[in-house]
């Protein structure tokens, strides 16, 4: 599988992606907001879009389909839910289906908590490739999407209890905005003394790109504090928030407790 990560440098810091068959060329666009960024990208590169895959209904995901589509002729696919908020979506998908594009498959997880109706794209790798996921506002580098724009942290709990923490280490995460580097702060915020945030904050501060950096499950589970639940740092300060006893946190509040902490951090 061939791989663009496309940072929009827009207010939101979108990104979006082009995946395509390496004997094809053929390509799936991911929530290709600047479509004509989108479509110089793909003619720079050769490949050709067949598919437009919506993760999720807001506007700054399904913004750049009508033009890409009309360009390409592609497929548009999103969740089956979203459909009644999407515009002319070809194909609605549920967990478990496979979005293929020539000789690329891509495993289909329904993955509510930013939006009920939210999916993620999963592909296994090969021999030679490690596996990846195309999280959308689910997963995001070192933290997590809203809940408060149609979505539950209870839901995305679960989600994450379910569906990412089991996951490989070795599975690349590619998400849907580049927020790593305040998501980092906010990690330190709550564990000072995650020494992996550290490490990589001072990789940015001396140009490291954020653009450029891919992270991995293995690396969540050391720098996302929604991977750290049961760390001591992370539950006292989540205890005090919520003038409890540190004793009658459990990992799911816990983790909606850091959900409403960061909505207001």
């Amino acid at each position: 599988m061939l791989i663009r990560q496309i940072p929009i440098r827009n207010a939101l810091s979108n990104y979006m992606y082009l995946l395509a068959c390496e004997e094809t060329l053929e390509a799936i666009a991911i929530d290709p907001l600047d479509h004509a960024l989108c479509l110089q990208v793909v003619k720079e590169l050769g490949w050709s879009i067949k598919t437009v895959a919506n993760t999720h209904h807001h506007h700054d995901h399904i913004g750049g389909n009508g033009p890409v589509i009309a360009a390409t002729g592609a497929q548009l696919v999103s969740h089956i839910d979203a459909m009644q908020c999407i515009p002319n979506v070809d194909r609605g998908l549920q967990a478990g289906d496979t979005l293929k594009c020539g000789e690329l498959s891509l495993e289909v997880m329904d993955t509510p908590g930013h939006t009920m109706s939210h999916i993620c794209l999963y592909s296994p790798g090969a021999e030679s490739e490690q596996p990846a996921l195309f999280c959308g506002d689910t997963l995001f580098n070192a933290g997590i999407g809203r809940c408060d724009l149609g979505g539950a942290p209870e839901i995305m709990y679960e989600t994450f209890v379910k569906q990412f923490y089991p996951l490989a280490d070795e599975v690349r995460v590619f998400p849907g905005h580049d927020y790593i580097e305040n998501n980092l702060q906010f990690t330190l915020d709550r564990e000072p003394d995650n020494q992996s945030a550290q490490s990589l904050c001072a990789q940015f501060k001396a140009g490291l790109s954020a653009e450029s950096y891919v992270s991995t499950i293995s690396m969540e589970r050391e720098i996302n504090v929604f991977f750290r639940l049961d760390q001591m740092q992370v539950r006292s300060g989540i205890a005090a928030s919520l003038d409890t006893d540190i004793e009658a946190l459990d990992d799911q509040s816990t983790f909606v407790g850091l959900r409403r902490m960061r909505d207001k951090w």
